[in-house]
């Protein structure tokens, strides 16, 4: 995006950067980050992976610049709040504590620009297995570190025969029947859960799975990652709400080809 300008939105929502992780897309956040400016932003949680971080140190270069960048913004003026998650629970003890600009949380009350109140919280809290049963999260953490890996795998062999990225996770999320199950069964939870709370909708994270759907009266709006698909929720000065995939703002990564797989009829945009 050499010699373009960078495009400045009311509210920016990120979430799932997985800093500390080997699959986390840090070059392409920075590169995201460099062209899209808010006036307020929401981390809204597992931007660093402490899960991951326990098990073996992995913090590249990158990954400092993603922390550098965000501080950088804040220091001009942004109004950063980050919301903790289940990989980076370790951040649910300060809330309230100021970092750098950068305010901890573990839910706030977002009002958009025409009067909406939107809940944001990370998600996890509503995910029985992390709530009810860590050790089967744990279980599943290292089985989707394998399915990371596959992808890895099937990426360089697609390079190497000149095809575009294909997210062998993101695949399996849509077309595994339990997957899909769950995806639609949390939707449902966060939607009851913006109802209790008296919002008008619901920001989220957590199953890495960009969305804006209506679910009757209530707007649910999940962020989805910087993992796989490398999306994020942005406000407009109207109160609009829209999704920004990462590929089709810069269409070629300085490193390698990158375009996600969409999700068909479930990546929604906002009307």
């Amino acid at each position: 995006m050499s010699g373009q300008e960078p495009r400045t939105f009311r509210s920016m929502f990120i979430s799932d950067v997985h800093l500390g992780s080997k699959a986390a897309k840090a070059e392409f956040l920075i590169d995201f980050l460099r062209y899209h400016d808010a006036d307020i932003i929401y981390l809204v949680g597992d931007i660093v992976d402490g899960w991951r971080l326990r098990r073996s140190w992995h913090w590249p270069q990158s990954h400092n610049d993603v922390v550098q960048k965000l501080l950088r913004k804040a220091r001009k003026g942004a109004n950063i709040t980050y919301i903790a998650g289940n990989h980076d629970e370790f951040a649910r003890q300060f809330q309230g504590v100021h970092f750098g600009g950068i305010v901890v949380a573990d839910r706030a009350i977002h009002e958009t620009a025409d009067g909406k109140r939107l809940l944001v919280i990370h998600g996890d809290q509503f995910d029985t297995v992390v709530h009810n049963a860590r050790w089967l999260a744990y279980l599943g953490d290292h089985a989707y570190d394998a399915a990371m890996l596959v992808n890895r795998v099937v990426t360089r062999l697609r390079q190497l025969l000149g095809l575009p990225y294909w997210s062998f996770s993101s695949w399996a999320k849509v077309n595994v029947k339990k997957a899909v199950n769950f995806i639609g069964s949390f939707q449902t939870m966060l939607a009851e859960e913006a109802r209790r709370s008296h919002v008008d909708g619901i920001i989220c994270g957590h199953i890495h799975h960009a969305a804006i759907e209506n679910f009757g009266d209530v707007q649910y709006i999940n962020t989805g990652d910087w993992v796989e698909s490398c999306t994020a929720v942005v406000e407009h000065f109207d109160g609009r709400m829209e999704i920004l995939t990462w590929a089709q703002v810069l269409p070629e990564a300085p490193d390698e080809p990158f375009i996600p797989l969409l999700l068909e009829d479930r990546v929604g945009q906002a009307a």
